[in-house]
């Protein structure tokens, strides 16, 4: 009777591994198991029975003279392959990358070559128009139409790759209430009579756009993890009255060597699991003017120890933490002048903003500390190998490989 089933299993698949073959998908056969479990409060990530720990990097190896516009999945040289190694031999197991961008078909390719060649997993976010011209406008219902058609039909394309591992929507946005990341508004936030209010308004129109996407995105995908990606722990408060069917947070933090108790605060206010989407240290020392890649080490690697403290797989019976993406994996040379083309051959020292708690070089000139250039764990030379600048590891990236080894015993990947 097993041989039989067996048999009738092999044959099932065949046949979805046909027909999804003809068109264009992965058999469903394969499809990986991907849940997030609570336990009295306490949250892990499952793959297929098997507790996972993110130990992710985020990913967008733009090369020396290029910048905003360079468009990876398409770069003929696939530097994925190189770094893909890398990443693997240090025991990164899935990366972050910040926008599917419009070639989803060679997108495809890209994640299945992470996966299949590398046992990397890849998690895709998207900005909602955070960075477009014009500006995102979350209360114009065109606006909102246009981005979940967008975002529906990148759920439809990616939803069946064995290598994609969650979405993540949004990024900074919550930035956008407050007009520190552009502005948008309605005639029905400027009846308001104060800017706390009209903050707030802007809170409960987005996030309710966000819970909306997540219900879209789950009736046809029932595999991956929907996700918040938020600034640290701003309007939260307000997310988790309009976003609650959301299945993780995705946090940015910068708050130094420490993570401190900046999970438990986020648990209280939107108690769903939580995983960094960007952490780290810049390798530059703005007070001492040259590169410190031991301080950028001590750091990443102190931030990792409190991060696996938050998670259940360290034995923190209450843990909340699923993982997390260190910002970033190479140096970007063409963020402190993003526009300015002629710029991005230069490796700029200037920092781009000011953070105390990296407290080494904050006695800096106006505290102007975070060197935006230099936040990779691996650095880019000018000279080319296989078609890319060739990559020189940083001491960050041989400690992260010594951290992650210690963690073997808790779990398997």
């Amino acid at each position: 009777m097993k041989y039989l089933q067996a048999k009738k299993t092999i044959l099932v698949c065949t046949v979805l591994t046909i027909i999804y073959a003809l068109t264009g998908h992965t058999s469903l056969c394969f499809a990986k198991k991907i849940e997030i479990k609570s336990n009295n409060g306490a949250y892990s990530l499952i793959i297929d029975g098997k507790p996972f720990l993110m130990k992710g990097v985020n990913y967008s190896p733009v090369p020396i003279g290029k910048g905003y516009d360079y468009k990876l999945p398409s770069d003929e040289n696939k530097p994925w392959l190189v770094d893909g190694k890398l990443m693997s031999e240090i025991g990164i197991n899935c990366i972050k990358i910040y926008s599917s961008g419009k070639e989803i078909g060679k997108l495809k390719d890209f994640i299945s070559d992470m996966y299949e060649k590398f046992g990397i997993y890849t998690v895709v976010s998207d900005w909602l128009g955070l960075w477009a011209y014009p500006r995102a406008n979350y209360s114009d219902e065109k606006f909102r139409e246009a981005t979940k058609e967008r975002i529906i039909k990148m759920v439809s394309a990616l939803k069946d790759e064995k290598g994609l591992l969650m979405w993540v929507l949004g990024n900074e946005n919550n930035y956008t209430f407050s007009g520190q990341l552009g502005f948008w508004t309605s005639p029905e936030i400027e009846d308001l009579d104060s800017l706390l209010k009209k903050q707030n308004k802007r809170a409960e129109i987005y996030y309710s756009f966000i819970n909306e996407l997540t219900l879209e995105i789950k009736k046809i995908d029932k595999v991956h993890p929907v996700t918040l990606g938020n600034g640290e722990e701003q309007f939260l408060n307000i997310a988790s009255k309009n976003c609650k069917d959301i299945d993780a947070l995705s946090i940015i933090i910068y708050r130094g060597k420490k993570l401190g108790n900046i999970l438990n605060i986020i648990k209280n206010s939107f108690d769903k699991p939580i995983f960094l989407s960007e952490f780290g240290c810049d390798s530059y020392d703005a007070f001492r003017n040259k590169e410190n890649q031991e301080v950028q080490s001590e750091f990443i690697i102190s931030q990792w120890e409190n991060l696996f403290e938050n998670t259940v797989i360290s034995g923190n019976a209450s843990g909340n933490a699923l993982g997390g993406f260190i910002f970033e994996w190479n140096d970007e040379w063409w963020k402190h002048n993003e526009g300015y083309t002629d710029d991005w051959l230069i490796h700029n020292v200037e920092a781009g903003w000011s953070n105390g708690a990296y407290f080494y070089d904050n006695r800096v000139k106006d505290s102007f500390n975070m060197n935006e250039e230099w936040f990779g764990i691996v650095s880019l030379s000018e000279e080319i190998e296989n078609g890319i600048n060739k990559r020189v590891p940083k001491k960050a990236y041989h400690d992260l490989g010594d951290f992650f080894a210690t963690l073997n015993k808790h779990t398997s990947n």
